[in-house]
């Protein structure tokens, strides 16, 4: 009777399911990668991570800039912008701080030097007082120039990879006057300083001292850099001829401007 009240149509399968989809097969063990895998797995996670950081690092570093403007130096008066970390290539930034830092040293140098010329002053140093008129008019003139004619346009120069060779830094006459520093030249150097030691004022002498290193540094300092900034740009293929035609094409201006 069985085989007659069975109906031969019904399914076989639960209403619940779908018979279009892909038959159901035993589970199977899911292999776990090999160890080098892993570890590769983990460098490209690292390295993710990593372009994520810096991409965030130069969104807040334009974001500050877009919000407090570009005008960061000097500090106490911001006319410029003046970011090496920032602005210069990462392999180039080591020789531009070195240069900056050579730069604030002969700022220094040159206000040991006017306030040495004052001590030779006040000792009754021959024509001291044409030293100490000159000494004011070099540290603010030639502290200005030495930013905006030397070290500027070579720090726009690496900015823009531009080939700089008529403000590189080179030995130049002021450092060996100022070194030997004859009467009159506005400088407490050598000559000054042996002057103010055979007579004992010994203030003069160790500020005279103090500035005639300074000169000295200057002086090995601008010959080195020249020669480092020199190899640099010969094995960049940067030539005389490419900066001819940098001037021809966009002026003096391009020398001493950032744009």
């Amino acid at each position: 009777m069985t085989d007659y009240t069975h109906n031969p149509f019904a399914s076989t399968h639960s209403l619940d399911t779908n018979p279009f989809d892909d038959p159901v097969t035993p589970t199977q063990h899911q292999s776990q990668p090999s160890p080098a895998e892993a570890n590769r797995l983990d460098e490209i996670r690292r390295r993710e991570a990593d372009l994520e950081r810096r991409e965030r690092e130069l969104n807040a570093k334009a974001e500050n800039i877009r919000h407090h403007g570009k005008a960061n130096w000097p500090p106490f008066f911001p006319l410029i912008f003046h970011s090496i970390k920032d602005e210069i290539p990462e392999a180039s930034q080591p020789l531009i701080t070195r240069l900056y830092q050579l730069w604030l040293v002969l700022l220094l140098t040159l206000i040991i030097n006017m306030v040495a010329c004052i001590f030779i002053l006040l000792a009754g140093g021959e024509e001291a007082g044409r030293d100490l008129g000159a000494s004011i008019g070099y540290m603010f003139l030639i502290g200005a120039l030495s930013f905006l004619l030397w070290y500027r346009p070579i720090y726009n120069g690496y900015m823009k990879d531009h080939w700089r060779p008529k403000v590189c830094p080179s030995p130049s006459p002021r450092e060996k006057i100022v070194l030997i520093a004859p009467l009159s030249t506005g400088a407490a150097g050598l000559i000054r300083t042996i002057q103010m030691f055979v007579k004992h004022y010994w203030a003069a002498a160790v500020l005279g001292l103090v500035a005639t290193v300074g000169w000295i540094i200057q002086g090995l300092g601008n010959a080195y850099y020249y020669r480092e900034i020199y190899n640099h740009h010969t094995a960049a293929g940067h030539t005389m001829e490419k900066a001819k035609a940098e001037l021809a094409t966009h002026g003096a201006k391009a020398y001493f401007t950032r744009g």
